[in-house]
């Protein structure tokens, strides 16, 4: 009999064992490769304060976080799931899925609810108005995401584009050129130019930014977009992605000058005062907007996204233009309460 209870017994402890075994792979965090559309600057400190304060730990996930080619080409990296999510261009994410049918591209969380595409000149040049291009030289590397809404802001704002030499200049030497004279103009984020030309020393006085959404545009900019595949396999945990994300944005906003200190941990060159104020900048113009303080992070108004959309098909001939529906989705936001900038 005791045979048999110390039988029963170390069945049960293997059994135990087993279903430990079993249950533990479901425990572990699932890793998750997030990619930016840049460098690790200002602007990126939301998703570096969701790792510092555990806000992603807390949903079960393992994020890591590379830098990115522009805010456009990156987008291919997601559609082939070398990351499942990624921070891109929506606009021209609406141009891909146009061009790729087959990959159904998401946007989940809309993070630059007023773009930053700008046009950035110098006050020596004269250049005041869109207008003021013409006759002039514009540097705008051919993957920047301003760029990329170029032919839109030319429609709005009636600019002979015929007029207007735009020469394919690098990231690196685009700032370095409109200072140096060699361009007029350029195309960038405004909070990456301006201080940019800063730390080229030009003064801030003579620094010229043209938000295009002040002049005409109606255009989202960067959102978190995912793969769908990854999106259906994981629906969860692109969930607690997105909601870990907004408590970062949220606690970055209500303290820049603590949220920066987790973009510097990384960024060892940096300079912590310009990309504090570049943060700040990004904040205010770009991400919480007046829509956003009253709606909350995250979402979008879908009048305005098909809007934008035929904004787009003004200078861009679509295949089979997508609805604002084939772009984005709410299903993974969490409610509006959670998301309101406290």
């Amino acid at each position: 009999m005791k045979h048999n209870i110390r039988g029963l017994i170390g069945a049960g402890v293997a059994g135990a064992l087993g279903l430990l075994a079993a249950v533990a792979p479901a425990l572990a965090d699932t890793d998750i490769k997030f990619a930016l559309d840049w460098k690790f600057e200002g602007p990126s400190a939301p998703y570096f304060v969701a790792i510092d304060k555990g806000y992603y730990k807390a949903e079960g996930l393992n994020v890591t976080i590379d830098t990115g080619p522009g805010s456009v080409a990156g987008i291919a990296r997601v559609a082939a799931g070398t990351y499942p999510l990624g921070f891109f261009d929506v606009n021209s994410l609406v141009k891909f899925r146009d061009q790729n049918p087959d990959k159904a591209v998401k946007a989940v969380l809309m993070v630059y609810d007023k773009p930053p595409f700008a046009i950035v000149t110098l006050a020596k040049t004269g250049i005041t108005k869109p207008k003021d291009l013409e006759g002039k030289i514009l540097g705008a590397p051919a993957p920047d995401g301003a760029f990329a809404q170029w032919k839109a802001f030319v429609k709005e704002n009636g600019i002979d584009a015929d007029k207007v030499k735009v020469e394919n200049v690098g990231f690196p030497v685009r700032e370095p050129m409109l200072a140096d004279g060699k361009v007029d103009a350029i195309t960038g984020f405004s909070f990456s130019s301006y201080f940019n030309l800063l730390q080229k020393g030009i003064k801030p006085e003579d620094v010229k930014v043209m938000l295009m959404a002040d002049y005409g545009l109606v255009l989202y900019g960067n959102a978190v977009i995912v793969n769908p595949e990854f999106a259906k396999a994981h629906p969860k945990e692109v969930a607690g992605f997105v909601r870990a994300t907004i408590k970062g944005i949220i606690e970055t906003a209500r303290d820049p000058e603590a949220a920066i200190k987790s973009v510097m941990k990384r960024n060892e060159t940096g300079d912590e005062a310009v990309e504090l104020a570049r943060l700040k900048m990004a904040l205010k113009d770009n991400i919480v907007t007046e829509w956003v303080t009253k709606n909350g992070i995250g979402g979008i108004d879908y009048d305005r996204m098909t809007k934008s959309i035929e904004q787009i098909a003004v200078t861009y001939d679509f295949k089979a233009k997508p609805a604002a529906l084939d772009i984005f989705t709410e299903e993974y936001l969490p409610p509006a309460a959670e998301r309101k900038v406290k």
